[in-house]
């Protein structure tokens, strides 16, 4: 599944190629750290709205920044290897910023594809995404998974004790 993961420059082409032949582009992004079924979830709802999935993945040091600096539990090779071998996933890139800005601008996705802890208007990157001409939507199921409540409950049960 490595062959999925790309540069930006590397995808910038491919998606040129896609949208050449009409494809419709979606892009997903997260730090998919200890990946569990909301993040299953939410990138098989995203591919469902075009016919092709690309998702941005927080590199080590942007989650970091985001999260906790305990994180990330996999690291970012990892991360991607994980993501990419999901059947939803067409292609991978990781990106080093707390927002995935400078991917939308690159590659220009027709939808930008966000989890329910967001609404349409709340997304930080709506207005980047309108600029272009993209839409933005909501993916996935109800927010109840997170990797923070699954190191806690490791943690609980394997406490030493």
């Amino acid at each position: 599944m490595k062959s999925k993961i790309k540069s930006l420059q590397q995808l910038k082409k491919i998606v040129k190629l896609y949208k050449l032949h009409g494809k419709s582009v979606v892009l997903a992004n997260g730090c998919f750290d200890l990946l569990h079924v909301g993040h299953i979830r939410y990138l098989e709802a995203s591919k469902k709205m075009g016919d092709v999935l690309i998702v941005a993945i927080n590199n080590d040091r942007s989650v970091r920044a985001i999260k906790d600096p305990r994180r990330p539990i996999i690291k970012q090779q990892a991360r991607a290897e994980i993501v990419a071998s999901l059947a939803a996933v067409d292609h991978v890139v990781l990106f080093g910023e707390k927002q995935v800005d400078r991917v939308l601008l690159a590659l220009q996705p027709s939808i930008q594809a966000k989890g329910t802890d967001y609404t349409v208007n709340s997304v930080p990157e709506s207005a980047l995404v309108k600029s272009y001409g993209g839409s933005v939507a909501i993916a996935g199921d109800r927010k109840n998974h997170a990797t923070k409540d699954l190191i806690k409950t490791i943690i609980q049960k394997y406490r030493k004790g």
